[in-house]
């Protein structure tokens, strides 16, 4: 058991460390720091996952940190993945959003529960980092087919009839208003004229 953890750990560093010697503005930084202190690329990237985990379990603001690592890198992702031909990466972040979507709107009415659970923050930006993984066993992926696919599936004709309901009460709203406005313009238009014309 130690044995397959300890090569999965070297395999896991051994892909770390070959993504952050990908040509990019990032791995550009990293290159110039690795120069400049004789510090390793990997070491410094590991000390860098390292701060941020304990930033964000003791640290000041680190509710704004988790979510900014939770949309950050996605919508950069998703940016790239609009520009490309291939559907594939569209799919897999459209994914990502509907669980981060369904995530953020449970955690809005437990929240109040959340709160209270030590190192909260640290435990949410591990599941979002779960969640975005360009990996097999991608958190989004998993969650999407084993949960929320098939209760939208389920409850699909019900929430299109609910939408339709509340568009169609919109659009009445929006008539009246419209109506109303234009009534009050109206005589307010009448009022003006009848009060100038005296």
């Amino acid at each position: 058991m130690a044995a397959a953890f300890k090569q999965n750990l070297e395999e896991w560093k051994n892909k770390l460390d070959e993504a952050l010697h990908q040509k990019n503005k990032f791995t550009d930084v990293l290159e110039l720091i690795e120069t400049k202190t004789g510090v390793k690329r990997l070491h410094l990237a590991l000390g860098l996952i390292a701060f941020v985990g304990l930033y964000l379990m003791v640290g000041y603001g680190c509710d704004f940190l988790c979510n900014f690592i939770g949309f950050l890198y996605p919508a950069y992702a998703s940016f790239k993945a609009i520009e490309t031909k291939e559907k594939d990466d569209d799919t897999k972040w459209l994914t990502y959003w509907v669980v981060y979507a369904v995530f953020c709107l449970v955690e809005y009415f437990t929240d109040i529960f959340l709160f209270w659970i030590p190192l909260y923050w640290f435990l949410k930006c591990c599941f979002l980092v779960y969640l975005m993984a360009p990996a097999s066993w991608n958190g989004s992926v998993t969650i999407y087919y084993k949960f929320i696919r098939p209760l939208g599936l389920k409850h699909e004709k019900k929430i299109d009839s609910g939408i339709d309901k509340v568009l169609d009460a919109g659009r009445v709203a929006f008539d009246e208003a419209k109506s109303t406005t234009n009534e009050a313009v109206s005589d307010a238009l009448k009022k003006r004229i009848v009060a100038s014309s005296d």
